[in-house]
């Protein structure tokens, strides 16, 4: 197993026009969330992943469970849980903006999640373990169960990586501040955006983002700056990466997750930092160009030039 991850996935409508939800009255469903978008997103790079959640025991639940499963994630420790429901969230489209985003989430399946829910021997597998800050924003047993895969990741020598990838709406900011920071003294490599390195540090540059971060013990810190691409910093090298040209920005969200995933597939390959930065930047740049969440993430292929095109095993 390359990457484990760990969090809520949900059944995302996206209405089939664009302005106002109140006017809408079509909507196409799929799936969304930031840890199976990271597990979809290795998956189609030739990875092998698994993703750990809990689902609603309902119709909902199937559906991502099976959605996810359809995508070449290891699906196996998804639980399914009949005393609360799947969560969904709604996308509300406007012309030439990011998408507003409203969330049913409260008290979902999801927000159940407890440590004794792990399988430390399986979660062992993987060379790495993938979280994020909203799994534990959902609940106290949330925060705990990623603690636990945090702590036992680094017992078995497994490197642990982090997107803060907060969500204000979840709980407030000096709660995230301090989570967040928790969570990055146990990280070994972090993947802020602009304002979550300056939440998390006080600090609005990315070089002084990053030697904040790297004072907290991270090995390396990648600090996402959108189309401009991202700077990344480890104890002896820091380097800005120029971000990929997109003719046409449709949709912004997933790509964050995509650049995540381009780089722990430029990792486990074996490259260095800043080639797996530029495949980060490829895959988020995929992203950008279709509607919904992981539609737009490419296979091996097509980031590689010199891989294969194979129709039945992309």
């Amino acid at each position: 197993m390359d990457v484990i991850t760990i969090g809520e996935s949900m059944v995302l409508f996206k209405p089939n026009s664009v302005g106002p939800l109140r006017y809408a009255n079509s909507f196409t469903k799929t799936v969304g969330g930031a840890e199976s978008n990271v597990a979809i997103a290795l998956a189609r790079l030739g990875h092998k992943v698994g993703w750990i959640s809990t689902l609603g025991d309902d119709e909902f639940g199937i559906y991502v469970r099976n959605f996810i499963r359809g995508e070449g994630v290891d699906t196996r420790h998804v639980a399914f849980e009949n005393s609360a429901p799947t969560a969904v969230f709604f996308k509300e489209m406007i012309a030439n903006q990011d998408p507003n985003i409203y969330y049913y989430r409260k008290n979902a399946a999801a927000s159940l999640l407890h440590p004794s829910d792990l399988d430390e021997s399986y979660i062992k597998q993987a060379k790495y373990l993938h979280v994020t800050g909203i799994t534990p924003a959902l609940s106290e047993s949330c925060r705990e169960t990623i603690f636990y895969a945090m702590e036992r990741a680094r017992k078995n020598n497994q490197k642990v990586v982090f997107d803060p990838n907060v969500r204000r709406k979840l709980w407030s900011e000096q709660e995230a501040k301090k989570v967040l920071g928790e969570m990055a003294q146990k990280s070994d490599i972090i993947l802020p955006g602009l304002d979550e390195g300056e939440l998390m540090t006080g600090e609005s540059k990315p070089e002084n983002i990053a030697v904040k971060l790297l004072e907290m013990g991270n090995q390396v810190v990648i600090v996402k700056l959108g189309e401009k691409g991202a700077y990344y910093a480890t104890r002896d090298k820091c380097e800005y990466v120029a971000g990929e040209s997109v003719d046409q920005v449709v949709d912004t969200a997933g790509a964050g997750d995509g650049f995540a995933a381009g780089v722990l597939s430029g990792l486990i390959r074996g490259s260095d930092i800043k080639s797996a930065v530029q495949l980060g930047n490829a895959v988020g740049a995929f992203a950008l160009s279709v509607a919904g969440d992981v539609e737009g993430y490419p296979f091996w292929y097509q980031v590689n030039p010199e891989a294969s095109y194979n129709k039945i095993n992309r």
